[in-house]
């Protein structure tokens, strides 16, 4: 008995997705409800499950292929014989191994906040390249390391280091000796070309996901359909990381999360948007929708593009639930488990390139919302104390809006409060 494997509903307004990848290969035992091929669409990425338990018996639709909503993408036989094992390839149980290497590594690197995944070329690298020493090496070193020993210790010393073919190398000494300068003007030399020149050619041609075709059209719409505009600010971020600093603990002990920057911004922002509620607003048409409800979304980068989940009703949480919930809803990004509804409905958008290190940039708006946020790194600069100078940790804010329904006046009044708000974030918890 064999059943369909079909692609099922999408969501609103999806009729069609791409078959991103097969989790499993025919003949693969399959259970029931087990992920077995992964569609994206223009929002999401989703995982189609296995109908029964069994073996994958065909595949219809290959990667890479467009797929309808109900469209057959293969069978799984409940006869576990009725397909046959292949039997693994070297290269196959090669790639296995080199798996196994990469969790091994993944494990002694738990202790860091972000697993290091390393590629098959660089763990060959790292288990190949020599031990680097910063000291002087002996020759009774370098003659165990096959480096000729009457070569001076500057040498010795910068041929361990940069892992130096040292036979390839023409000295200018006495009987062809090589000498530091000999070292030295190599890199004067023309650099080779790059692996991915080499691997690929001068160019490479790749078609866009869908994600990334969705990205690349509503940004563009925005341009096109929205009066953008930015205005920027800057905070002093000294009593927010007080306040952290002095609460971490306790809060961390209490909520079982930590006390990040996120919920400081997003509170500070539900109070902004109350007291101008034309930034919380969309235009229909010629009308003004006023939303009097406050779901903020929040930018996530991930390895296949940027996505923008929802934090519903913000107004109604703490700052641990806050926390709780960017936390998970990041990790369903980052993990690709993302839901359309996790997409939907956002109001006001808040976007942190301070992460990786920006110092200011313009926002784009998240259409058909009016106003995104802009955080950015946080810099120790010099500023003016009550007319002494004083080194401060500085964040640069920008806010870009829909210059149609939202006036300048009432966009620097906007980014204003928040700066006011976070530069005494007391008044956050007073609602003041």
């Amino acid at each position: 008995m064999s059943e369909k494997i079909l692609v099922p509903a999408l969501g609103e307004s999806i009729t069609e997705a791409t078959v991103a990848k097969w989790l499993k290969q025919t003949g693969d035992t399959v259970e029931e409800d087990e992920p077995i091929v992964e569609l994206e669409t223009d929002k999401v990425n989703l995982e189609v499950p296995s109908p029964i338990s069994g073996v994958l018996s065909e595949i219809n639709s290959q990667d890479g292929s467009v797929v309808e909503v109900g469209a057959l993408l293969g069978f799984v036989s409940a006869d576990s014989g009725a397909v046959k094992s292949v039997p693994k390839t070297q290269e196959e149980v090669k790639k296995e191994e080199i798996v196994s290497i990469e969790s091994n590594v993944i494990k002694l690197d738990a202790n860091k906040k972000e697993p290091k995944i390393f590629e098959e070329k660089e763990i060959k690298k790292s288990i190949e390249k020599p031990l680097v020493l910063t000291e002087e090496v002996k020759p009774d070193v370098a003659v165990k390391r096959g480096i000729n020993p009457t070569l001076s210790p500057a040498v010795r010393k910068i041929v361990v280091e940069n892992n130096i073919d040292i036979n390839s190398i023409q000295g200018s000494g006495k009987d062809g000796r090589v000498l530091k300068g000999d070292l030295i003007s190599l890199m004067g030399a023309n650099p080779k070309p790059s692996e991915r020149k080499i691997q690929y050619g001068e160019e490479e041609r790749i078609k866009m996901t869908r994600l990334r075709q969705t990205i690349a059209k509503r940004l563009k719409q925005a341009q096109e359909n929205a009066a953008l505009l930015t205005t920027f600010n800057e905070v002093d971020m000294s009593s927010v990381i007080e306040m952290r600093k002095e609460n971490q603990d306790d809060f961390q002990s209490r909520y079982g999360i930590k006390l990040g920057f996120m919920s400081f911004f997003v509170k500070a922002c539900v109070v902004a948007l109350k007291n101008f509620p034309v930034v919380n607003a969309e235009i229909d048409g010629d009308e003004i929708i006023y939303k009097n409800y406050y779901n903020i979304s929040f930018a996530v980068g991930t390895d296949k593009g940027l996505v923008v989940p929802v934090l519903r009703n913000a107004d109604e949480l703490s700052f641990a639930d806050i926390e709780k919930n960017i936390k998970d809803i990041s990790e369903k990004a980052r993990d690709g488990k993302l839901t359309i509804e996790d997409l939907q409905g956002g109001t006001f958008t808040i976007s942190n390139g301070g992460v990786y290190g920006s110092m200011l940039s313009t926002p784009i708006l998240n259409l058909p919302q009016s106003g995104v946020l802009g955080m950015h790194n946080i810099v120790e600069r010099p500023v003016v104390v009550d007319s002494d100078i004083k080194i401060r940790p500085i964040m640069y804010l920008a806010l870009s809006y829909d210059h149609r329904i939202i006036d300048g006046k009432e966009s620097v009044s906007f980014l204003k409060m928040i700066k006011e708000n976070l530069e005494d974030p007391r008044r956050l918890f007073l609602d003041i």
